[in-house]
């Protein structure tokens, strides 16, 4: 009889769901190479280190089910301090000795019934499964604002931070109010000689204050970890099980009770009429990212600061001259714009069954069985790809399920003697369907303008009970799947 095979993973991205997935597929045995783009673990963590970035979902729900850690030392943790932590638990599980750093992985080809994974540097392996673990928040999305390159300062993208620039006193503008520019406005305007803070959308901003917990705390947690459980997932419950409801309801109570609680904090400490004004949000609550600061609204109204609200017309030599015509003159001028959220895989060329190019499958936009699979591209598998849920929640609670699926799915087969699999064509244009169907009664699409929403205004997320996402990733429906 000849020996079982035993199937190998290619996992391409060495963050948040990197890790998770080279824990899990060891865990159940198989073997498994990281291809990291960097020299170092950390993903979106590695890439943004703007000042004041941290995680707008609580420390210890944001943590793997398998390492929680009881030495948080705040409610929403700091950048670095998240990546020490995915970086310590690279190294508890020793993951450096199965990772390729420093190349980016330029192509993935279905060839024969194996996939061909090759890097940067023109090495070549095969792999029975690709895991792509490549987050949404690391492809800067540079603003289309005429003169960008004429700035005489220091110019650059949250995630392209320039830690060399001195910022002490330096006139200092910012472009973007999403959760990169709030953050970036609650660390550095109290530091500006100068700050200007130019605002599209105003936002709803949760004032969630920043808890920090004591050494008695963090010491009662190392001693009691069922303590530490309870609390993850009592947090779990709140954040995907009701929120996750809340969100397909566009006339939710408990969201308009959330808005009164932020209009009436807004109303509060805004002490200037025209600012408190330029702040109030005319769109309903969660219908774009909800925003999370504590020091927020003290940070605008510093001496030195002052919000923006005309449009910008061009950046010019010396500023960013706006529809006013005014020249706000800056030394230092900040892109907190956001990110390319559909690209996923790209640019890596991915190549599936016959030939067919993803780029050619996603020629309109991208999407994905269930978020996680791809019609014509056997053992190619995302964790938070298309349609995930995303958003206020937990993305590693999100890729724990996802990754529970796919080793389920590899279990499924290996058992029936199968290689490999894909959805069928007709299984993921019928989820896609049901998907965007279900997408236009969420709070989503009740009037604002947000990454949420592709080129159609249709959500890009899961658009269904957060509850019905846990069903599908209990494991694969086989009669969705084509087989060999």
């Amino acid at each position: 009889m000849a020996p079982e095979h035993k199937p190998s993973f290619a996992i391409i991205g060495g963050g948040m769901a990197g890790i998770l997935a080279a824990v899990k597929i060891r865990e159940a045995g198989y073997d498994f190479t990281i291809f990291e783009k960097a020299d170092s673990f950390g993903g979106t963590w590695r890439e943004n280190t703007y000042p004041g970035v941290a995680c707008d979902v609580p420390s210890h729900l944001y943590s793997y089910s398998f390492a929680l850690n009881p030495d948080w030392k705040y409610l929403s943790a700091s950048g670095s301090d998240i990546l020490d932590y995915f970086r310590g638990v690279a190294e508890h599980y020793e993951l450096a000795a199965s990772t390729r750093f420093g190349q980016p992985v330029t192509r993935c080809e279905w060839i024969g019934d194996r996939w061909e994974v090759e890097d940067g540097a023109g090495h070549v392996g095969q792999f029975d499964w690709v895991v792509a673990a490549t987050g949404i928040l690391h492809h800067p999305k540079m603003p289309d604002i005429e003169g960008l390159d004429d700035f005489a300062g220091s110019s650059f993208h949250t995630a392209r931070w320039d830690h060399s620039v001195e910022l002490d006193g330096k006139r200092i503008g910012v472009i973007g109010t999403g959760s990169s520019g709030v953050q970036v406005t609650g660390e550095l305007a109290p530091r500006a000689g100068s700050f200007t803070l130019f605002q599209r959308t105003p936002q709803w901003v949760l004032p969630v204050p920043q808890i920090e917990y004591t050494e008695e705390e963090r010491a009662d947690f190392r001693a009691h970890p069922e303590k530490l459980e309870q609390l993850h997932d009592e947090m779990d419950r709140e954040f995907h099980s009701w929120f996750g409801e809340e969100v397909l309801n566009p006339e939710s109570e408990v969201f308009a009770g959330m808005g009164d609680a932020c209009t009436n904090k807004l109303d509060s400490d805004i002490e200037d009429p025209v600012l408190r004004e330029k702040l109030r949000p005319d769109y309903k609550l969660a219908c774009k990212r909800l925003v999370i600061s504590h020091n927020f609204y003290d940070s605008i109204q510093a001496p030195q600061a002052k919000l923006v609200t005309d449009s910008i017309v061009r950046i010019e030599e010396k500023g960013v001259r706006t529809a006013d015509g005014q020249l706000h003159e800056l030394d230092v001028l900040v892109l907190a714009t956001g990110f390319h959220v559909d690209a996923f895989v790209r640019p890596m060329n991915v190549i599936g069954q016959d030939g067919v190019e993803l780029d050619e499958l996603w020629s309109e936009r991208p999407s994905a069985y269930l978020s996680v699979t791809l019609p014509g591209f056997p053992n190619f598998f995302f964790l938070n790809g298309p349609g995930s849920p995303v958003g206020n929640f937990s993305l590693i609670l999100t890729a724990e399920w996802e990754c529970q699926y796919m080793l389920r799915l590899v279990e499924e087969l290996s058992e029936a003697g199968h290689r490999w699999a894909c959805p069928s064509e007709q299984a993921a244009t019928q989820f896609e369907a049901e998907r965007v169907e279900a997408g236009k009664d969420t709070i989503w699409t009740t009037g604002c303008k947000s990454w949420y929403l592709d080129d159609r205004g249709v959500p890009i997320l899961w658009t269904f009970p957060f509850e019905r996402f846990r069903e599908e990733m209990t494991g694969p429906k086989m009669q969705d799947y084509a087989v060999g």
